[in-house]
């Protein structure tokens, strides 16, 4: 790892070269800090220290592999090295428990063996299978070069893309996907996917699978019929389209859309773009409102969001505010409002210096109120920050996973439209 400026000194960088330091400095979680066995993403690594035990997060790995693409196209790494490196966590995923083609949350990654989550959490997490098709996927896409090596890693990619029984997670049929499924505990958790949250990308991918696809009417009567997918309401004079009161965490507006491109993406329901920028200032005019008056907050200091927080992980949202702030809410929502997360990183720099930003970048989140500040990263929060920086900077992880055959035909199977649907608009 090299030799970051002083935070504070750091914050006065001119835009790109901040953005260079802070995205170059994020992707060493992935790679210095991937696991000495697998490679692949740990759930969480400290401030100063690696964790004492093995697991690693199947939807971080995902990010990571994302990250990964951007760091050969900004020189980070070269293509050998990254292609070497996947092939380890290729080689080791291969081997990896799956249930019906399915992931567990977490795993050893140093055994492959499946980690629970919680109590009878010991089988597939369909949403977390999916992030981490999002960058395998895009992997496969990337690396299409004609040589034996690229050629086994687009093959590894469809074997483990076709396993996946992406219709058994309808419970026998029913018009709704099932987050977990267990061969010890089968559905006992009985955990529906209904929107609108973060799982769009899960029925996405569901509807675009080579095998085992669903049927549409299973993202219209599931994901589209939950409860909390159309709003419509305003919240501080914004009008939100789909989801909950006050939009839910930031994290509804950075998973799905770390490969599936907002911009044009329209349906019956909603304009993805309008849906995420309407989400994410909201977000931060609460931030700015401060209706619980917690220290710190205005308008370079929002970003609601999942993350650490004194009392453990928790999800923060407007109607759920403890006075948690993460910098990855407000920075990984750049392609949404620029000058705003520009300025949110600024003033975290500037203002916490060395207590929110350390060797993989900007720790997890921090709490004024109680003069918090996490010794943590966490997989799922760094991985969004380089790879929403740079959709932001240049498209890269758009226009790969929206260029990918089976996305496309996927997304006009559930009805959406979008310019990368229409050959005449990629002319």
């Amino acid at each position: 790892m090299q030799n970051s400026p002083d935070p504070k000194a750091l914050a006065t960088l001119p835009d790109g070269e901040l953005l260079d330091e802070v995205q170059r400095r994020t992707f060493g979680f992935f790679w210095e800090g991937g696991h000495l066995v697998s490679g692949l993403a740990l759930d969480r690594v400290g401030r100063h220290a690696d964790p004492a035990d093995d697991m690693v997060t199947v939807a971080g790995c995902g990010f990571g592999i994302l990250s990964l693409l951007v760091a050969i196209e900004r020189g980070w790494q070269s293509r050998p090295a990254v292609l070497e490196r996947l092939e380890i966590m290729l080689e080791f995923l291969g081997r990896a428990p799956r249930f019906h083609g399915a992931f567990s949350h977490f795993i050893n990654g140093r055994s492959g063996a499946t980690i629970a989550l919680f109590q009878n959490d010991d089988g597939g997490d369909l949403v977390e299978t999916a992030m981490l098709f999002m960058g395998l996927l895009a992997a496969r896409h990337y690396f299409d070069h004609d040589t034996a090596q690229e050629a086994r890693v687009r093959g590894s990619i469809t074997a483990m893309w076709e396993a996946v029984e992406w219709d058994w997670y309808t419970q026998g049929g029913q018009d709704v996907l099932y987050w977990l499924w267990s061969p010890v505990n089968r559905w006992v958790n009985d955990q529906e996917i209904r929107g609108w949250n973060e799982c769009l990308l899960t029925y996405v991918l569901a509807a675009s699978a080579p095998r085992h696809a669903i049927e549409p009417s299973v993202y219209e009567r599931g994901f589209a019929g939950g409860r909390d997918f159309l709003n419509g309401q305003s919240y501080y004079g914004i009008n939100l389209p789909l989801g909950p009161a006050f939009g839910g965490p930031l994290f509804f507006c950075h998973y799905s859309f770390c490969g599936i491109d907002p911009r044009g993406l329209k349906d019956r329901y909603a304009d993805y773009w309008r849906q995420c920028v309407q989400h994410v200032n909201i977000n931060r005019r609460h931030c700015i409102e401060n209706p619980g008056r917690h220290k710190g907050y205005g308008e370079s200091c929002w970003g609601l969001t999942a993350s650490e927080g004194p009392n453990g992980y928790s999800v923060h949202a407007p109607d759920r505010d403890d006075g948690t702030i993460a910098p990855t809410g407000a920075i990984s929502s750049m392609p949404f409002a620029p000058s705003e997360a520009l300025a949110a990183m600024r003033h975290f720099l500037a203002k916490y210096g060395d207590e929110v930003w350390g060797r993989y970048g900007f720790v997890d989140a921090f709490c004024e109120d109680k003069h918090w500040f996490a010794d943590t990263f966490l997989a799922i929060d760094q991985g969004p920050i380089i790879v929403m920086i740079e959709n932001y900077r240049s498209g890269l992880l758009w226009k790969i996973f929206m260029g990918i055959p089976e996305v496309q035909a996927g997304l006009r199977r559930l009805g959406f439209t979008s310019p990368h649907l229409d050959p005449s608009a990629q002319a």
